[in-house]
């Protein structure tokens, strides 16, 4: 039975939802327990049902990976555990990847699974799904963002206090300042409704057929690469193979063509409706809903009448 230890990221006073759906997993497979990084994060390691070490110090305040890694591999060295998991973030990337550097760990990426001894990863733009192990006494996997859910933990809250012992080089970079993209509603990661763009918009004026529609449905925001790519909307947005894997319960896709690299970042989706003048388009083919005509006098109407329904 794996004894595994689950990288709990946090923002704003919360733990990231794919970090917790990550925690359910291995709780449900082994021995889990959590670990939250940080300053003045007590109460935030508190509000996990399981025990979680909780570093809490000044020093590892900022989100920089090398203090993360030290404390990471000092609990794995002194309380034995064999699996490291991470919910798939950049800050967890560069965690885990010096983590693994450190402890000459084997380390997997881009999981769906795991069932404390083998992990699941989808391979060749996500046409197969493959079965990957570790040769390492040690093993490190990042699952895919949007691949498990939020279960429920049946154990009482314990903290315990993690030491915060750091090497020289990891107090080497200072953060002097973290942007933060401005958002209204939901993170595309954690909304129950997406409404996505594509080149099909026109132009990235026409966004704002997105966002009200989106506005009315209680939902975010996306988009694909190719729109992110020519400055129309965030990166931050990004649902696709280079951007971010989603599964809301609702996934409107406006103007775009269905390319296979943005289908594998929403095909997890449990209901997807499209709308796109191209009746031949890709995105027909794995569409729940599909609706061929002029999105631009199709969505100001459809957001009219949700309001309506709403009012």
């Amino acid at each position: 039975m794996a004894k595994t230890l689950v990288f709990l990221e946090h923002h704003d006073g919360a733990i990231q939802k794919n970090a917790l759906a990550v925690l359910s997993k291995a709780a449900s497979v082994g021995d889990a327990h959590g670990v939250v990084i940080g300053s003045g994060v007590r109460d935030v390691a508190a509000s996990v049902n399981t025990t979680v070490w909780v570093a809490d110090d000044e020093r590892v305040a900022a989100p920089l990976p090398q203090p993360r890694v030290d404390v990471i591999a000092k609990l794995v060295r002194d309380e034995g555990y064999d699996t490291v998991l991470f919910g798939q973030s950049v800050l967890a990337a560069d965690t885990a990847a010096g983590l693994a550097a450190r402890l000459d760990a084997g380390l997997n990426w881009g999981l769906v699974d795991f069932d404390g001894t083998q992990g699941r990863a989808p391979q060749l733009q996500d046409t197969v799904v493959v079965e990957v192990g570790w040769s390492s006494p040690v093993r490190i996997g990042i699952f895919r963002s949007g691949s498990l859910d939020v279960g429920e933990l049946s154990g009482a809250n314990e903290v315990k206090d993690a030491a915060v012992e750091l090497e020289d080089f990891s107090t080497a970079a200072e953060m002097l300042e973290q942007a933060h993209a401005e958002q209204q509603g939901p993170s595309i990661e954690d909304a129950d409704v997406i409404v996505a763009g594509g080149r099909g918009l026109g132009e990235p004026e026409k966004f704002s057929l997105a966002e009200e529609l989106a506005s009315a449905l209680g939902g975010a925001v996306a988009a694909t690469r190719a729109v992110v790519d020519a400055g129309w909307y965030p990166y931050s947005a990004q649902v696709g193979q280079t951007g971010k894997t989603v599964s809301p319960k609702l996934y409107v896709a406006l103007g775009i063509s269905g390319a296979i690299q943005h289908k594998v970042g929403m095909q997890g989706s449990n209901v997807i409706v499209a709308i796109n003048k191209d009746a031949n388009a890709p995105i027909f083919e794995f569409s729940d809903l599909g609706v061929v005509g002029d999105l631009h006098e199709i969505v100001p109407k459809l957001t009219e009448l949700v309001r309506a329904r709403k009012s």
